[in-house]
């Protein structure tokens, strides 16, 4: 949701051009994007988590979130056509929604197997290529919105570029963090994919009709509603078995 970040700061951004009045502005844009990178960070994490291994995942993730990152510097640079292609955006919506719907199964065919046999059914490992992939479409799909935002605010690249580092490098952090969060809280998980479905579901309706506008003050108060519900209940730890 860095995007809600953007639209909000825009009347700070207009007229930026020197480096030097921009500086200030760069703690709040950290501070945001640590914050509106959450729903992005979980569906990174639960990706990641895919791996056993935990020095595999650090490995994941830091190719992943490069690989990331280059491809919001070619988005930013090609912003210009590609945002205009309405199947871009289309293919964006769904693998958003397509993340949604396809965790909402897994979730379902776990808690059905486990009423039937008390055993989750062990899904198999895909590869550490497959993993990093993923992960840098999935943060490309969510880059749609926010480089649309950043470019319609600026026409300084430099400055939309180091949005996108800023973005990426918080993301990293957040996504490090809720890896180890996943396992703490039993509704984590499934609050940050309701999240991913709602960005995708916002994506689809933007692209059927542009001139909706949906309030910011909503968008705050639904991931903020969605993620305390998600840390609300932590898993319970088995002393015996833990002794």
């Amino acid at each position: 949701m860095e995007s809600a970040a953007l639209t909000s700061l825009s009347p700070l951004f207009e007229g930026i051009d020197r480096w030097v009045e921009l500086a200030p502005l760069l703690p709040v844009l950290i501070s945001l994007e640590l914050v509106l990178s959450a729903d992005n960070a979980i569906a990174l994490a639960s990706i990641t988590k895919k791996l056993n291994n935990i020095e595999i995942q650090k490995i994941a993730l830091n190719f992943g979130i490069f690989l990331s990152l280059i491809l919001r510097i070619i988005l930013i640079l090609m912003a210009q056509i590609v945002l205009k292609l309405w199947p871009i955006r289309l293919l964006a919506s769904l693998y958003l929604l397509g993340l949604f719907f396809t965790k909402i199964n897994e979730i379902r065919i776990n808690k059905d197997s486990i009423t039937t046999s008390n055993e989750p059914i062990e899904i198999g490992r895909p590869s550490l290529i497959k993993i990093i992939f993923f992960l840098a479409l999935t943060d490309l799909a969510f880059s749609i919105d926010s480089v649309a935002a950043a470019v319609a605010i600026s026409d300084q690249f430099l400055l939309v570029i180091t949005g996108a580092f800023i973005g990426v490098i918080a993301l990293r952090f957040t996504s490090g963090l809720f890896i180890r969060w996943l396992d703490e809280f039993i509704r984590l998980e499934l609050a940050g994919y309701i999240a991913v479905g709602l960005v995708g579901l916002k994506l689809l309706i933007l692209l059927i009709n542009p001139i909706q506008i949906i309030p910011e003050w909503f968008i705050f108060l639904t991931m903020f509603s969605l993620f305390t519900w998600g840390f609300s209940k932590r898993k319970v730890v088995d002393v015996n078995n833990a002794q």
